[in-house]
């Protein structure tokens, strides 16, 4: 089992290494440019996701949208993976995390773009869209659909579901000393009063969830600034040089490369917003919306939030607060930084990462559930609900080595088709920008 587990875990590591994230960060860079750096709406999709539309058609609201894509991009990553990056390449990968979700807001906007346009309306009237649509509608290429919507499933019960649970039990046991036993089952019985009322019930508690969890975190990674405020400028400054010269890191970093460096904060910052693999359009297909370049455009700032905030936020801490001089991993190097936060640090961090948490399993039960309506029709849900609660409860209890490097490989899987989609569409997306080329001007 060791050996096999080994072996996964090198899949992986290729998987999300040099190839993944030439192809990412080309996309990005690429419809960057091909839709004349959209990016500089960003502030009109902000003013918009607050801003109820008339005359729409759609099954949630454009910010119930937003908060339920937050919700299953913001989590560990955007504190434990932020931490990683900076403990394997330096205070400089903070700067390339944070240029990876500039350029990465154009691929998040294509693709929800297209999920928009191509969405369908099912019987009972609800709508349902996502990457498996654009590429059987608009590729005409059903298999590839088939196989992104396998992959999305089979990368909830890791990503979504039982590496989310691990970590949430983890943050209580950490925080307040309760068993994983009886969190697992809190937590399970939890995920499952939510699941049940499907996408409106699961968009209602995200959208009450999101704001409180983004701003009660932002609120400690400030505090931590404004306790350190006096070392902030030179920690900007070290981010900086060390991104384009990993020496002034000193340290272990003193021989690293800038490719290296780039590479850390790249990865870090793809895996956190998830622009290019295909998972937040799925649910911004449901959206109310009277065009699909509002929606997208909503669906774009959840990247902002995400890479360009949240996760800028927490590299600013790790490298203000010292800890990443320390020899600490991940984790470890969080739980120092915040324990700088007299008495309640501890706990700062703990409420963080149990609604960073649980709201991600939330969010990636809807992309599954989308995907296994798309493969199987109604009948699907109810099998694959009980099976969802299942991972929930056994993650939070069970050591998950080999579900990371399995989450990882198919959350890595489901980028390629939805990457070959967003090239090939590339044009139709412009086309579609440019004709309501108001909505962004107005």
């Amino acid at each position: 089992m060791q050996q096999f587990t080994d072996i996964i875990s090198a899949i992986a590591d290729f998987l999300w290494g040099w190839p993944l994230l030439i192809m990412l960060l080309g996309t990005h860079l690429f419809l960057t440019f091909r839709l004349a750096f959209i990016q500089r709406h960003i502030h009109k999709g902000i003013k918009m996701s607050v801003k109820p539309e008339k005359k729409s058609t759609g099954d949630i609201s454009p910010f119930s949208a937003l908060a339920t894509s937050l919700a299953a991009t913001i989590g560990t990553g955007n504190i434990v993976g932020v931490a990683t990056a900076v403990s394997m390449g330096g205070p400089g990968a903070i700067f390339w995390m944070w240029i990876t979700g500039i350029f990465g807001i154009a691929t998040k906007y294509t693709e929800s773009l297209l999920s928009v346009y191509y969405r369908v309306k099912n019987a009972d009237g609800t709508y349902s869209g996502g990457p498996m649509y654009v590429i059987e509608r608009g590729l005409h290429c059903k298999w590839l659909a088939v196989l992104f919507a396998a992959f999305t499933v089979l990368a909830s019960f890791g990503i979504g579901s039982s590496i989310q649970a691990n970590s949430l039990t983890a943050a209580l046991n950490y925080g307040f000393g309760m068993s994983p036993l009886y969190c697992s089952i809190i937590v399970t019985i939890g995920v499952g009063a939510v699941i049940i009322g499907g996408i409106k019930s699961i968009s209602s508690v995200c959208k009450a969830l999101v704001p409180f969890m983004g701003f009660f975190y932002i609120i400690g990674c400030v505090a931590l600034l404004i306790i350190g405020h006096e070392s902030l400028a030179p920690s900007i400054r070290l981010i900086i040089d060390s991104a384009f010269n990993p020496s002034a890191a000193g340290g272990a970093f003193a021989g690293m490369s800038i490719i290296m460096t780039a590479r850390y904060g790249v990865a870090r910052g793809l895996f956190s917003n998830e622009s290019g693999l295909g998972s937040a359009p799925i649910v911004a297909a449901s959206a109310q919306t009277s065009t699909p370049v509002k929606q997208a455009m909503i669906s774009a700032t959840g990247t902002f939030w995400d890479t360009v905030v949240v996760c800028a936020l927490t590299g600013l801490v790790i490298v203000n607060t010292g800890v990443w001089n320390n020899g600490g991993e991940g984790m470890s190097m969080t739980k120092e930084a915040f324990s700088q936060i007299p008495v309640v640090g501890g706990y700062f961090l703990c409420v963080a990462l149990v609604t960073f948490t649980f709201s991600t399993i939330l969010g990636w039960y809807l992309y599954a559930e989308k995907c296994v309506q798309y493969l199987f029709g109604n009948k699907g849900i109810l099998p694959y609900r009980v099976i969802y609660l299942i991972t929930v409860f056994l993650g939070g209890i069970l050591s998950l080595k080999l579900v990371w490097a399995l989450g990882d490989i198919f959350n890595g899987l489901m980028a390629l088709p939805n990457l070959v989609s967003l090239i090939l569409l590339s044009g139709l997306a412009a086309w579609l920008t440019k004709k309501h080329k108001s909505n962004f001007c107005s």
